[in-house]
């Protein structure tokens, strides 16, 4: 996975979410632990391969986390509506409601990247967690959600 400080803040948004829902903590609890302990340069702590994000944006990190958590029920409720009936919120596997919640939440933020660029992102983290057809399905519903939160981007595309 790119070593880009974006791409970074992504997948630490990711492993922060899933954290935050797992072990049932705040998001301002989990952006303090990952701050202070898997982001920025300290001494002795391994690489990506190792879980530590030293090149992360943490302003980007940390405001995806905190636009999910606080938005959660509204981003929730709009990946419901993209997810096939079939395929509830509760049988979804937790790293890839993470990727849902955090691309959802970059895409409720209005003067964040291009919707293109955050559905691309998140299709690469989500090749990073899963080699199966999630990243397919991470595709199709972060589509549907930038199309819901930013028709304006798609209208003047042409689609």
């Amino acid at each position: 996975m790119s070593a880009r400080p974006r791409t970074l803040s992504r997948v630490a948004a990711v492993q922060a979410l899933y954290q935050a829902e797992s072990a049932e903590m705040s998001g301002e609890t989990v952006i303090d632990q990952f701050v202070r302990h898997r982001i920025g340069v300290l001494p002795g702590r391994g690489g990506l391969e190792e879980g530590h994000l030293q090149e992360a944006d943490v302003p980007l990190f940390a405001r995806i986390v905190r636009t999910a958590t606080m938005q959660q029920d509204v981003i929730d409720g709009m990946i419901v509506q993209a997810l096939p009936e079939n395929w509830p919120m509760n049988r979804l596997d937790p790293v890839l409601r993470a990727v849902f919640r955090a691309g959802g939440a970059e895409l409720w933020i209005a003067d964040g990247a291009p919707s293109k660029v955050v559905i691309n992102e998140y299709l690469d983290v989500a090749h990073g967690f899963f080699s199966g057809d999630e990243p397919r399905m991470v595709n199709g519903v972060l589509d549907r959600l930038a199309h819901l939160l930013r028709p304006a981007e798609f209208s003047a595309a042409g689609g």
